[in-house]
């Protein structure tokens, strides 16, 4: 086990090393970051000191192994616009993300596992189809699309739930930490749970609608796999009543390659919603990367791949590691 867990982990470095460097390479093909930081205006002789004080002037392996250097410190410099660490500022929007990420996560899980469980029970039948096509429609849908339209309706028209943004402007105060949902649930807050509830209910159901599509059409697709297999008919041959035989017996095993694709969506939702974000003006890091992609404030985008790729580095290392747990057979493949 160890020596699987150790594999892992060095993939995972190997993995992190390469995507630094490719966000490295693709960064200085867009051009020279020096003529992108000034404006138009400026002189040849602000240009050359420019280069000179942020090492722009020095051969291009040398930048890189710097940069390496750096990368591994957690140091990708200061943003051009802001003046301040660029990993701090990325590191001041996990919060957001992150809470988004999580409720996303779980509205995609609350709808596909029991449609997905009905759609094989009741194969062929107008439900299945009904749920399937369903499913086809929501991973086929535009994010962006189905952020306006939900927008729109719950919004404008019902005036029910906020267009954008975290808290209502003062309740912000009752805040301590930048994780507003879950802090108000802990804290027994319930101004500020119900508030942060409202704010992130749009753009989590934009991102989690879409996720639970894939979720439910591989729910399915593994329960059907398994409902024929010999186990299944002995415990339905025992007598066992059939919410057990199919929630116990049946989606343990097909479980397996569910957990995969949740590692993937998971990773997927906390790496930024970057249209979702964009679309709900929702402070978190996607939206940071679409600014700084305007801006071309490099130091911003190297932080925030750098830190995208780790979490979903990390969470295909856990996925890995529960992969093992729950058929060791997987461990001496």
């Amino acid at each position: 086990m160890l020596r699987f867990i150790a594999a892992r982990c060095a993939q995972a470095l190997v993995v992190l090393f390469g995507i630094t460097a490719i966000c490295f390479v693709i960064l200085h093909l867009t051009g020279d970051p020096a003529a992108l930081m000034l404006p138009e205006s400026a002189s040849q002789k602000d240009y050359q000191e420019l280069r000179e004080r942020m090492g722009f002037d020095r051969p291009l392996p040398e930048q890189f192994a710097g940069y390496m250097v750096n990368a591994a410190r957690l140091d990708f410099g200061n943003s051009y616009h802001q003046h301040r660490p660029a990993m701090a500022i990325v590191l001041a929007r996990v919060p957001a993300t992150f809470e988004l990420a999580i409720v996303a996560f779980l509205i995609a899980l609350l709808i596909a596992l029991p449609i997905g469980i009905v759609s094989a029970t009741h194969r062929n039948t107008a439900v299945d189809y009904g749920a399937m096509s369903s499913a086809l429609v929501g991973q086929s849908m535009p994010n962006f699309w189905l952020g306006l339209m939900l927008m729109l309706v719950f919004s404008l028209w019902l005036d029910l739930l906020p267009v954008s943004g975290r808290l209502t402007y003062g309740i912000e105060a009752q805040a301590a930490t930048g994780f507003y949902v879950f802090e108000g649930l802990l804290r027994l807050n319930w101004t500020l749970f119900k508030d942060a509830s409202l704010h992130i209910l749009l753009p989590a159901l934009t991102a989690g609608l879409y996720s639970s599509a894939r979720l439910t059409r591989l729910v399915r697709s593994s329960m059907l796999d398994v409902l024929g297999e010999d186990y299944v008919r002995t415990a339905r041959a025992k007598g066992l009543p059939e919410w057990k035989v199919v929630n116990v017996h049946a989606l343990k095993n097909a479980g397996i390659p569910l957990i995969t694709l949740c590692g993937i969506e998971l990773g997927l939702l906390l790496g930024g919603t970057v249209v979702t974000e964009t679309v709900f003006a929702w402070p978190g890091i996607g939206m940071l990367t679409m600014q700084a992609l305007q801006n071309n404030d490099f130091p911003i985008i190297q932080a925030a791949v750098f830190l995208l790729a780790f979490i979903f580095v990390f969470i295909n290392l856990v996925v890995d590691l529960v992969y093992a747990w729950l058929d060791p057979r997987i461990r001496y493949g």
